[in-house]
């Protein structure tokens, strides 16, 4: 886990109607652990995403229904990464009623429609399917606080990994209007302005982007990095992130390759021999 992360608490109440329980699992990409969030005010509540099975999660979320004298009636995840779905028997374990719902939904889950409100006292949920970080991934719009639970399409320290980045910008444009209050996302400490860290991550795929095209258009027979005018994705990443360290360059790559297939698409760039990508059009730059 990065050493500048502020520290969060296992279990905190971040307003009447939201309650964040870490999923003890911090690390490098799960930062200080994966967020679950207890949402609403009565003896019903929604649990948004479940962690990845370990024991002291499902402690601490069974020590805090206790404490509020509630119990969860539906659990809505986000989408279907280890860290997000891994607690759900225990949970079942712990209110065999529950029900789980998805996207995508698996064996017994039910599914979560693009539009669709979940309701609790003191808490109304609206559905937001946001593919590209992963193709099942959903948002949810608390209407109560003009607030917006991003999942792992924004976090709280960083920035997102995604399947399919022209999807994902996409999405994030589609998110970008809903709220003008907090985000609540699956890692990370809560921002005070999702709209202003939505467009802050569009920003930063856009100026990544540009950096790629950049040095497309800077390569010819002489670049060290360039053969032909035609460059390896990592010899890029070496350029672009010289200032993050090494450990991170191959996720780092994949990044840039996600780039370089939504400019293909574009067709705006060409994939040649030996995995080398070059402009389709230098002189259109």
């Amino acid at each position: 886990m990065a050493s500048n992360l502020a520290s969060l608490p296992e279990v905190e109440r971040l307003s009447p109607a939201v309650v964040r329980i870490l999923g003890g699992n911090p690390g490098k990409f799960t930062l200080q652990g994966t967020n679950t969030y207890l949402v609403g005010s009565g003896p019903q509540r929604i649990l948004i995403d479940t962690a990845e099975g370990r024991p002291s999660w499902i402690a601490a979320l069974r020590r805090l229904l206790e404490q509020e004298k509630a119990h969860i009636q539906q659990a809505l995840i986000t989408h279907w990464h280890h860290d997000h779905v891994g607690g759900i028997q225990d949970l079942l374990g712990l209110n065999p009623s529950t029900t789980i719902h998805k996207f995508d939904p698996q064996g017994g889950q039910h599914p979560i429609a693009d539009g669709q409100e979940f309701e609790v006292q003191g808490a109304t949920l609206t559905a937001v399917h946001s593919p590209g970080h992963t193709t099942d991934h959903v948002a949810f719009v608390l209407r109560e606080e003009d607030a917006l639970f991003t999942g792992d399409n924004v976090l709280g320290h960083g920035t997102a990994v995604f399947e399919d980045l022209g999807t994902y910008l996409q999405s994030l444009a589609k998110m970008k209007p809903l709220v003008q209050g907090r985000a609540y996302p699956g890692h990370g400490a809560i921002l005070h302005s999702a709209p202003a860290k939505i467009e802050e991550y569009i920003s930063h795929r856009k100026q990544r982007e540009d950096q790629v095209l950049e040095l497309l258009a800077s390569g010819d027979g002489d670049s060290m990095h360039a053969k032909g005018g035609a460059w390896a994705v990592m010899d890029l990443v070496k350029i672009i992130y010289r200032d993050v360290p090494e450990s991170l360059h191959i996720p780092a790559a994949g990044g840039v390759s996600q780039i370089l297939r939504k400019l293909e698409a574009e067709d705006r760039v060409v994939l040649e021999s030996e995995e080398r990508w070059r402009l389709r059009d230098r002189s259109s730059l």
